[in-house]
């Protein structure tokens, strides 16, 4: 797995400059998978220059090593869009990663990212789910994902990232009323990898409902969290960004 360092190097080399800052953001998942019913979920990147000076970047799939490191520069006001950015940037079919993006500079880049279902049956394409992008640091031990739901309407999927070098342990706590745990699920990380889970696959037991919160815990700073709700009728989805929760 690369590190901030090691891309940083490989910007330096590419643009030949001795520049020695470097910004990074993450977008926690994009992807070009199948869902239920065949439905195909695929993920839109947009970056974009909004300084007077060129900027070099570097994207790349961080839970995908075999992924090769994507390097470009964009020309001062200069955008870079791919749809499907699985199929674009990186040639792969299918997958599920977060993206780190990696700029030679102190700012990142301006960045927007959207999931999207299309339909096998007719080409129809969902309504696009904004996904919410992280700053390189947003460790807390304890965060709280909102406003979850399973149901006939309603399904949700929960992302666990690790960037770390070592396993990392997460305890997860459903509740419906602050405090109040209904049930809890442990499960371990690997080592550069994402978890991407349904709700009632890590709550088994779980009832019927909305409203529903997860308490996410865990001591391994190089992590993140996030979660997505989709409505089952228009695959329309909501990402759903954590909050500093404390016990």
């Amino acid at each position: 797995m690369r590190n901030a360092l090691s891309v940083l190097a490989l910007l330096l080399l590419a643009a030949g400059v001795g520049a020695q800052e470097v910004s990074t953001a993450i977008i926690p998942v994009v992807g070009s998978v199948d869902g239920p019913a065949n439905i195909r979920w695929l993920t839109d990147v947009e970056l974009s220059n909004q300084t007077s000076l060129p900027l070099d970047v570097a994207i790349e799939l961080t839970a995908t090593p075999d992924a090769p490191l994507f390097l470009f520069t964009l020309a001062p006001g200069q955008m870079q869009r791919f749809t499907d950015v699985f199929g674009q940037a990186f040639g792969l079919q299918s997958g599920l990663s977060p993206l780190r993006v990696t700029t030679g500079a102190r700012h990142s880049v301006n960045i927007r990212a959207a999931a999207y279902a299309v339909s096998p049956a007719d080409g129809s394409v969902s309504p696009m789910q904004p996904i919410i992008v992280y700053g390189e640091n947003t460790f807390y031990p304890i965060r709280i994902l909102d406003g979850l739901a399973f149901s006939e309407d309603s399904r949700t999927n929960l992302g666990l990232i690790n960037f770390g070098e070592q396993d990392a342990d997460f305890v997860l706590a459903l509740q419906k009323v602050p405090g109040r745990d209904i049930a809890v699920s442990r499960i371990r990380v690997g080592a550069g990898s994402l978890a991407h889970m349904s709700i009632q696959s890590l709550f088994p037991l779980i009832a019927e409902g909305s409203g529903f919160s997860v308490v996410v815990e865990t001591l391994d700073r190089d992590t993140h969290v996030y979660a997505s709700v989709i409505d089952s009728a228009t695959n329309g989805a909501v990402f759903v960004a954590p909050r500093i929760g404390v016990r």
